[in-house]
């Protein structure tokens, strides 16, 4: 039996809302649900008698409830999630790693994705139509995608494609989409010879794309295209931000036709907070500290950073490091935590000394996830994503470009 709850809550995802579960880190814990329904963050509605339980009684019941489903349940887990959530995936990664994951997981009947809604989606799509998947807290988005609207996409590429006709075999436009976006967007790039990426593979997607088209609509992280955009040569004369709530994006047709990449104006509410004072202070503190961030960060700090990458460059690089060394990391918090404790050889530190979780990745609290896994014993499946055929179809399309580029 399968509880239908709405497939996606739609709640926006403020700058405020992020700020809410920012603290000092002297009690950067996981608390009772009810503790943390206080925070004024929005959640999705759960059954009361999961609002009191303590994390000992909720870990003890995963624990039973996972040995008793078995193999018939794989549990998927990001980098980000809190490390009460991480300790019970069966696979960990980033959200490029966990989508060849999903495509490549055929013996499980159900999916647990421990992530937030795009990612769920992905999993969905890659995964075989036998296969059901779950995200344990319908309210886990992503404030990034969610500034990427399907219909503010629609109508701006119609916009951008009427201003900017091809003038050559190439096609005028190809439109990229970050792995954080909605199915929908993803769906649309599928349509019209575009792509999907990741920070882990946004080089590769570019040249792919750059071999096909004359210039490239990034959605929706500015700093992340505007980041591959330098490295990959382009000016950033020829880049322009496109402003959805602007008549033609608040371009003119003259600063359309001389750009080779047109950013969405989208970040990430995480990664925005790093700052090149950041930085500074962790090399004043720290002469021989090495500066590792994502490329969410914005230009300036990712200029003034000694590596750059994705999630899962940032554990391999810690993980390859030398003892004694220091490393000032600039992504999530819950990955800096859980690198700082793995390696305890190694000094590493968030440059950002005020710890902020990523708002919506917390919201899949253990509560959440031991509400799942019991409605699954009980013979009910509780928060199943769906995406309808037409937009799965598209969308493992531009997907699948995507897990087709060469390794680099």
């Amino acid at each position: 039996m399968v509880i239908k709850y709405q497939n996606k809550l739609n709640i926006p995802i403020t700058e405020l809302e992020q700020s809410a579960f920012c603290q000092d880190g002297s009690n950067f814990r996981t608390k009772t649900l009810e503790e943390e329904f206080k925070s004024g963050v929005r959640w999705q509605k759960i059954p009361t008698r999961y609002l009191k339980l303590s994390p000992e009684e909720i870990k003890t019941s995963i624990k039973e409830i996972k040995k008793s489903l078995g193999e018939k349940v794989i549990i998927l887990g990001h980098h980000y999630q809190r490390e009460d959530v991480i300790e019970f995936s069966d696979l960990q990664g980033d959200s490029y790693l966990l989508s060849k994951l999903a495509s490549e997981t055929k013996d499980a009947e159900i999916i647990v994705f421990c992530g937030v809604h795009f990612m769920a989606e992905t999993a969905e799509i890659l995964s075989s139509s036998k296969q059901k998947v779950i995200l344990p807290n319908m309210a886990a988005g992503c404030s990034m995608a969610d500034m990427a609207s399907s219909n503010d996409v629609i109508r701006s590429w119609k916009q951008i494609n009427d201003m900017l006709p091809s003038k050559s075999s190439k096609k005028s436009v190809i439109p990229v989409t970050y792995m954080n976006s909605a199915a929908s967007i993803k769906s649309l790039c599928g349509e019209n010879n575009g792509i999907v990426c990741t920070s882990s593979n946004a080089n590769q997607a570019f040249e792919w794309a750059y071999q096909r088209g004359e210039r490239i609509l990034f959605i929706p992280d500015q700093h992340l295209g505007r980041n591959t955009a330098v490295n990959y040569g382009i000016d950033k004369s020829e880049m322009v931000i496109w402003d959805p709530y602007k008549p033609n994006g608040g371009l003119t047709k003259e600063e359309l036709e001389n750009s080779k990449i047109i950013l969405w104006k989208g970040h990430c509410s995480v990664h925005t907070r790093f700052s090149v004072e950041q930085i500074n202070k962790a090399k004043k503190d720290y002469p021989d500290v090495n500066i590792l961030v994502h490329p969410e960060c914005t230009n300036e700090v990712v200029s003034e950073a000694d590596y750059v990458g994705s999630t899962e460059y940032i554990k391999n690089m810690v993980h390859n490091a030398p003892a004694g060394s220091s490393w000032a990391i600039g992504t999530e918090i819950n990955l800096v935590k859980r690198l700082a404790h793995t390696y305890k050889d190694k000094n590493v530190f968030c440059l950002d000394e005020m710890i902020c979780p990523c708002s919506t990745m917390y919201r899949v609290h253990p509560a959440y996830l031991l509400w799942v896994l019991e409605g699954l014993v009980a013979g009910y499946v509780i928060n199943q994503i769906q995406v309808e055929d037409e937009v799965q179809k598209y969308s493992k399309l531009s997907l699948q470009r995507m897990l087709d580029l060469p390794n680099k």
